[in-house]
């Protein structure tokens, strides 16, 4: 039995020519050595699988190479490999420093290449720090690893830095297909995007899948053995749900979702998928966009074709609903129910043709078209047109119905609304805070004022005295429901009567912003035992009044002298003091 050398290794780039999706990387590299601006030092960093090794190994063999050594010749005694991840500690290095001294036998340098050099310990780092600076002549360093974040900020300043980026799914393609045509295999270009895709940016991850696949199917590489293989859910079934979606047809969309999930694929995986989809198909919804679209050239025009049935406004919808069932898969308990229920949303969004939050029309368009009936679009009213119909005299309405055999006019005459304010809130305040209740106080009030002028209520005179006895009434009844600090508060002057407004004076606001907020329930007592409902109140914040309850403790003293001279005698008598 033959060897088998995987893909990955056998087709390992021997030049920077061959190297896939860096060409930044390879042309400075290449320039560098032929002006001789190299530097001692090279980190190169990126994720896995796109070249870092290999284009360091290609370095090592140009700049030691001047065109008369065999085309074979790989200068293994004068490059040194060494994994940090299992020689990561002092004496380690300790070791490859004393080497470096020691000039190379064969060629011009010694190439020192340590690969995963973050695994590297704190110590290592600083026993390598002066060398790495200061490197003799004879030698170059070339650091690679996929966490540069690790490595600490004294090695990056002595090295010149290459970012690899991902291989994109373009190349991958590319290099795929020049590797199944060196293999004699007849490979589907979906296939191979398909393995692009999933190799996620990385080279070697990419030749390992076709090596598995090929393996599995042979010289003919489809795109539904590939599906199988690598167990990947094919386009073809996002297709089909979005066309159920489209048509509104729930149960066989659960039908499709049920056998996904009977396959061995996960809930999870679909609903992601398909808001995937959804993405690719908003982004074949405008030309310039199309490019986005990392697919292969067959199911580009289906994408095409599906787009134009979908309208931006489902497709936005569509990709909230399905990223919001994304989120919360891995909290819910019944995760299959919540696809479900997903789904049938996602069906429900244009069911009818038409939208289900529609503000234009009370009743849908379609039960008029039904019926052969031309429906009216009606405008909704704004608050300028409400306030011009206020200012006009109140005039007769008409109002026509159109039948089939006759038309009947009615007149009615309308009574001029009552003056209701509408004040729009920006922001809705909470139900338990202090501004809701005073919103709520001031609601009640005005509605008692519409009724005033809607229904003709009485509006008696009224005394004084009458009012002062009604108060304190009012005041006595608080205090039988234990609200002692409002009839304190109410106590505190006494009312004045001018005309239908009651005057009220507090030494302080706090007194005053209490009472606003409970004037309601009084004012509807006023009005109903005086038979009265014009009273009004006003409330104003005396400051003078306010500086007659604050007493020192020689004018307190004095007051209670003058109500009980005794209080002198035994303050003498015992040599008190205040």
């Amino acid at each position: 039995m033959e060897h088998f050398v995987v893909s990955a290794r056998k087709y390992r780039p021997q030049t920077f020519k061959d190297v896939v999706g860096q060409q930044a990387i390879t042309n400075t590299l290449k320039n560098a050595i032929e002006n001789n601006h190299l530097a001692q030092a090279l980190l190169f960093t990126g994720p896995r699988g796109v070249g870092k090794t290999t284009c360091a190994r290609i370095l090592a063999k140009m700049i030691n190479s001047d065109g008369s050594e065999k085309v074979d010749e790989d200068f293994a005694f004068n490059i040194f490999e060494l994994d940090a991840a299992s020689n990561n500690s002092v004496d380690d290095i300790r070791n490859l420093t004393d080497q470096v001294r020691i000039p190379p036998q064969v060629g011009k340098y010694k190439v020192y290449i340590i690969d995963e050099v973050h695994m590297l310990s704190q110590a290592a780092f600083n026993a390598f720090l002066k060398t790495l600076e200061e490197p003799p002549k004879h030698c170059i360093f070339i650091l690679a690893t996929t966490e540069k974040h690790k490595i600490i900020p004294t090695i990056l300043s002595r090295c010149q830095i290459f970012d690899f980026k991902r291989i994109t799914v373009k190349d991958a393609k590319e290099y795929l297909k020049y590797i199944a045509d060196e293999q004699g295999v007849n490979a589907e270009d979906d296939a191979l995007h398909i393995i692009a895709q999933k190799a996620d940016g990385a080279m070697r991850d990419a030749l390992s899948i076709f090596d598995r696949v090929v393996s599995f199917s042979g010289k003919d590489l489809t795109r539904q053995a590939v599906t199988e293989n690598l167990n990947v859910l094919d386009y073809e079934t996002y297709f089909e749900t979005t066309d159920l979606i489209l048509e509104n047809k729930i149960p066989e969309l659960l039908i499709v979702f049920n056998n996904t999930l009977a396959k061995g694929f996960d809930g999870h995986h679909y609903i992601a998928g398909l808001a995937s989809h959804f993405r690719d198909l908003m982004v074949c919804k405008t030309q310039s966009t199309i490019e986005l679209l990392e697919v292969g050239e067959n199911i580009k025009e289906k994408y095409l074709t599906q787009a134009k049935k979908a309208s931006q406004a489902f497709l936005i919808e569509g990709i909230n609903l399905a990223n919001e069932c994304d989120l919360k898969y891995k909290s819910s308990k019944n995760q299959r129910l919540l696809v479900e229920l997903c789904l049938m949303q996602l069906a429900s969004i244009t069911f009818d043709g038409e939208k289900k939050n529609s503000r234009r029309f009370i009743i849908p368009p379609s039960y008029f078209k039904s019926k052969g009936i031309t429906p009216i679009q009606v405008n909704i009213p704004t608050q300028e047109s409400t306030k011009d119909y206020k200012n006009k005299e109140a005039k007769p309405i008409v109002t026509e119905t159109k039948t089939s055999n006759s038309k009947v006019v009615e007149s009615l005459q309308v009574k001029e609304p009552p003056k209701i304010v509408l004040k729009k809130e920006n922001k809705r305040p909470s139900g338990l805070s202090l501004s809701s209740l005073k919103l709520k106080k001031e609601h009640q009030i005005k509605q008692m004022d519409v009724v005033v002028d809607e229904q003709d209520l009485p509006h008696d005179e009224f005394t004084q005295d009458e009012l002062v006895n009604t108060w304190n009434a009012f005041v006595k009844k608080m205090e039988k429901k234990g609200k002692h600090n409002f009839a304190s508060i109410l106590s505190i002057d006494t009312p004045k009567l001018q005309g239908n407004t009651i005057y009220l004076e507090f030494p302080n606001s706090t007194n005053k912003v209490e009472l606003e907020r409970q004037q309601y329930d009084l004012l509807l007592y006023l009005r109903k035992k005086l038979n009265n409902f014009s009273v009004d109140l006003s409330i104003s914040v005396n400051e003078e009044k306010e500086k007659q309850y604050a007493y020192t403790t020689q004018e307190k003293f004095e007051k209670l002298k003058a109500k009980n001279p005794n209080l002198d005698i035994l303050r003498k008598t015992f040599d008190l003091d205040l």
